[in-house]
């Protein structure tokens, strides 16, 4: 995985989606002084059936800031779009641009773009529809981030100039990996980062919270570190640019 940056942007659909994922390489780079911001297209305000999105948005966006925390990030945005209905397209691809051009970051981190979890070939179980329209959006605003030309008001409204800094995407929950991470630092971090998530947690599983967050995440970082040697990682599709 790329070493040579020192700022990151992660973009994803809700609270908890960094957390079933990236949580661990996020711990370790912000430990190596890199700076993570987060970016969060919902407020997950419609991922809770007994508590109403109103109650719910608040709940969840604190326990999302608690998270982050946890793994050295400070910085957490929210787009305000509604959890469930994010659909791809100009608005979106425009407010995710405008983020990049605010934080300038070489790295962006995003989630599964794909129709599934199986990757392009198919198989697997169905992806969500805000996975992968904020996914793909975040692909393409790699690129608008960086031209002029493209959201224009970007500079007259709010005085963003473009930021053409961009060396990588990395998409994470993909089953076409290029790249991995050492989990093994920031396995720990990862697990108190995803309990954070309590409200969440508790609604999703019969088991201990912590039974259920350790064999998650500990399950997928030992599956894949058969890729190398046995070491648990966190792995993820990079897309050079």
């Amino acid at each position: 995985m790329p070493t040579d940056w020192t700022r990151a942007l992660a973009v994803v659909a809700h609270p908890d989606d960094l957390e079933y994922g990236s949580a661990a390489a996020i711990a370790d780079w912000t430990d190596g002084g890199r700076e993570v911001v987060y970016l969060l297209a919902t407020r997950g305000e419609a991922g809770i059936d007994t508590i109403a999105p109103a109650e719910c948005a608040p709940l969840r966006e604190a326990e999302q800031r608690a998270s982050a925390a946890v793994v050295g990030v400070t910085q957490v945005e929210f787009l305000d779009y509604r959890d469930g209905v994010v659909e791809y397209g100009l608005d979106l691809r425009r407010d995710i641009a405008a983020a990049i051009r605010r934080h300038r970051p070489e790295l962006i981190i995003t989630m599964n773009h794909r129709d599934t979890w199986g990757g392009e070939a198919g198989g697997g179980f169905w992806n969500t529809p805000d996975h992968k329209a904020v996914g793909r959006a975040t692909l393409d605003a790699a690129a608008d981030a960086g031209n002029r030309w493209i959201f224009p008001e970007l500079i007259s409204e709010q005085g963003l100039e473009p930021w053409n800094g961009v060396r990588w995407v990395a998409v994470s929950g993909t089953t076409t990996p290029t790249h991995g991470v050492d989990a093994a630092p920031g396995m720990e971090r990862a697990v108190k980062s995803l309990m954070e998530h309590k409200a969440y947690i508790e609604v999703l599983t019969d088991q201990d919270p912590e039974e259920y967050v350790r064999g998650f995440l500990g399950g997928f970082a030992e599956q894949a570190g058969a890729r190398f040697g046995g070491r648990p990682a966190v792995l993820f599709e990079v897309f050079p640019r």
